[in-house]
C-alpha cells in the first residue's frame, strides 16, 4: 500500500507528509522499499570502489561465539520477502533520493544512475547471484554460510550494498542454534533418565510477547520450530505457512495465565482450577498454580480437593510453578505431587510421575537455568520425563549478533579485468581477520571446512538466488531431517 507525498522540506501537505513545493515522490510504507532497506553511508560506497570495479564477491560466516557450530536457518524468508522479483521502481528511487537529499545532505551523493540502470535493463530485478549452505544445516563456526556476488558489471556496488538486510539472517541462525543446544541439553537428561522420544515437545516458544517485532516472533519462532513442536507464537506459523510450506508447524494447548485464575479471588482459587478441569478436561491442559502458594495448591488444592478430578479426566494437567528460584521449586513441587498422586521408578532408576500430572517451567527459563534445574531433578532422581520448558524472551530477544559474532565481508573483487583476494587482518584485533579470494564449502572426512573454489571438494554451497529469482527453496520438514540427522548423531556419540 503506497500514498502520496512530498520529500523536503516545506508545508504539510494533505496531513501525510511534507510537501517540497517541486514535485512529489511515493512513500512506501516501513521495509518496502528495498533501497532504504542498508546503513546510511552505503549509499555513497557506489563512489569508493577502485576505479575499474566489474565485480565484488563477498561472504557471511560466523566467527566464533558462544556455540561451536551454528543450524542455519532463515535466509529463504528475506530473499522471499525482500530481493525476489522486480523490487527497483521508479517510485522507489524517486523516495531513496528524496531521503537521501536530506540525510545527507546533497542529492548527488545517491546513485540515482546505478538503480535506473537496475530498473531499465534488469527489470527492476537484483543482479546477483547467492549461494548458500542448505538451511538446516549444523556448520562449525569460521565457516563461509552464503556468499554473494554481482551478475552485472556495472552493478559492483549492489554486492555489500545488500549486506545490511542480508545479515539479519545472524537472527533466526542463532535462535535455531540456541534451541538446538536447548534441544541438545534436554535430550542428554531424557537419554539418562527418560525417554528421548519426547524430545519434540519438552521446550515450548513462550516469546512472542517478550521480541522487539511481530517480524520477529515470526522469523525467531519460526527458527525454534525447527527442533521443537511446541509454540505459543502464532507468527510462526504463519511465516513458516508462507515461506516454508508447513501447513501446521506447531502445536499448544489450552493454558491458564494468572488473570484467568486471580480474577476468582484468593478465596476461589480452587474453583478457579476446578473450572479449567471441567472446560479443558478432555486433552492436555496447563494450569499456572503459583497465585498464591504454589506447594498448597500442589497438596491441598490439585492433590485434594481436586485429585479425584484430576484422576479421572481424560487427558493430562501439566501444572505451572511461575515463580522462585527454579531448581528448589520444581524438585519440590515434584515431591508434592509424587507424594499425593504417587510414582513409578523406570527402568534407568528415576522417578516418573502418575500419566495424568506433569509440569511446566516458564519463569526464567535460559539455557544455564535449564540445565541447572534438571541436575537438580537427576540428583533427586526424578526423570525428565515430568518436565517441560516454556522458553521466552531468553529464547527470541535476549541474544544478538555478536553471540555467534556474524560477520559479512568482501573477499575477492574484480578490477581493470584482474581478480584480487580481498581481505583486514587488523593488527589490534585477529579475531576479525577476515577470509581472502573465492570460496565454497566442502565435506572433508565427514568434517565441514572452507577452502579456495579451485580447490578439490564439492561445494556444499547451493545458488539460492539469481537476478530476481529464488533458484531454490526448502520446506520446514526438509530442514527438521537435516537438524534431526544432526541431533540423533549428537546423541549417539553423547554416549
Amino acid at each position: 500500500m503506497q500514498e502520496t507525498i512530498g520529500v523536503g522540506t516545506g508545508t504539510k501537505e494533505s496531513g501525510t507528509g511534507v510537501g517540497t513545493g517541486s514535485g512529489y515522490a511515493t512513500r512506501h510504507r516501513l521495509g518496502e522499499n528495498l533501497i532504504t532497506l542498508t546503513d546510511s553511508y552505503k549509499l555513497t560506497h557506489w563512489r569508493q570502489y577502485p576505479p575499474g570495479t566489474s565485480k565484488v564477491y563477498s561472504y557471511f560466516e560466523s566467527r566464533g561465539g558462544k556455540f561451536g557450530e551454528t543450524l542455519f536457518f532463515g535466509l529463504q524468508y528475506y530473499l522471499q520477502r525482500y530481493l525476489e522479483g522486480s523490487v527497483i521502481t521508479e517510485e522507489g528511487i524517486d523516495e531513496a533520493e528524496g531521503i537521501a537529499a536530506l540525510h545527507l545532505g546533497d542529492k548527488a551523493l545517491f546513485n540515482r544512475k546505478g538503480w535506473e540502470h537496475i530498473l531499465h535493463e534488469h527489470d527492476g530485478k537484483l543482479p546477483v547471484s547467492i549461494k548458500a549452505v542448505p538451511e538446516g544445516t549444523v556448520v562449525p563456526t569460521h565457516n563461509v554460510l552464503v556468499t554473494i556476488e554481482n551478475t552485472c558489471p556495472d552493478c559492483y556496488w549492489l554486492t555489500n550494498y545488500l549486506e545490511t538486510l542480508l545479515v539479519q539472517t545472524w537472527y533466526p541462525t542463532t535462535v535455531a542454534t540456541l534451541s538446538m543446544k536447548m534441544k541438545e541439553l534436554i535430550g542428554d537428561y531424557l537419554k539418562h533418565t527418560g525417554t528421548p522420544d519426547a524430545i519434540d515437545f519438552k521446550l515450548h516458544d513462550f516469546g512472542f510477547r517478550g521480541v522487539s517485532s511481530v517480524e520477529s516472533a515470526g522469523v525467531g519462532g519460526g527458527a525454534h520450530l525447527v527442533n521443537f513442536r511446541g509454540t505459543d507464537t502464532i507468527a510462526a506459523l504463519v511465516m513458516l505457512r508462507d515461506h516454508y510450506g508447513a501447513q501446521m508447524a506447531g502445536f499448544s494447548i489450552p493454558a491458564a495465565e494468572h488473570s484467568t485464575i486471580t480474577s476468582w479471588g484468593k478465596a476461589h482459587e480452587a474453583d478457579a482450577m476446578r473450572n479449567m478441569l471441567e472446560q479443558f478436561g478432555r486433552g492436555t491442559v496447563a494450569v499456572v498454580s503459583d497465585s498464591y502458594n504454589i506447594f498448597e495448591a500442589c497438596s491441598r488444592i490439585w492433590g485434594k480437593k481436586l485429585r479425584d478430578k484430576v484422576l479421572n479426566m481424560d487427558g493430562m494437567l501439566v501444572i505451572r510453578p511461575d515463580s522462585g528460584h527454579p531448581p528448589e521449586v520444581v524438585v519440590k513441587v515434584l515431591d508434592i505431587l509424587g507424594e499425593r498422586f504417587g510414582y513409578r521408578v523406570n527402568g534407568k532408576g528415576y522417578k516418573v510421575l502418575n500419566d495424568k500430572v506433569r509440569v511446566i517451567q516458564g519463569d526464567g527459563i535460559d539455557l544455564e537455568m535449564t540445565e541447572k534445574i534438571l541436575k537438580a531433578m537427576a540428583e533427586n532422581k526424578w526423570s525428565a520425563d515430568n518436565i517441560a520448558f516454556g522458553m521466552g524472551g531468553a529464547l527470541l530477544q535476549k541474544l544478538d549478533r555478536d553471540t555467534q559474532k556474524f560477520a559479512f565481508k568482501c573477499s575477492s573483487a574484480v578490477v581493470d579485468g584482474r581478480m584480487r583476494n580481498v581481505f583486514k587482518k587488523p593488527v589490534t584485533d585477529p579475531g576479525k581477520n577476515s577470509k581472502a579470494g573465492r570460496l565454497k564449502l566442502i565435506l572433508r572426512d565427514g568434517d565441514y571446512a572452507t577452502v579456495q573454489e579451485k580447490a578439490n571438494g564439492e561445494d556444499q554451497l547451493v545458488e539460492v538466488f539469481r537476478d530476481g529469482k529464488v533458484m531454490r527453496t526448502y520446506t520446514l520438514e526438509e530442514i527438521r531431517g537435516r537438524a534431526n540427522g544432526w541431533f540423533s548423531r549428537h546423541l549417539l556419540r553423547s554416549d
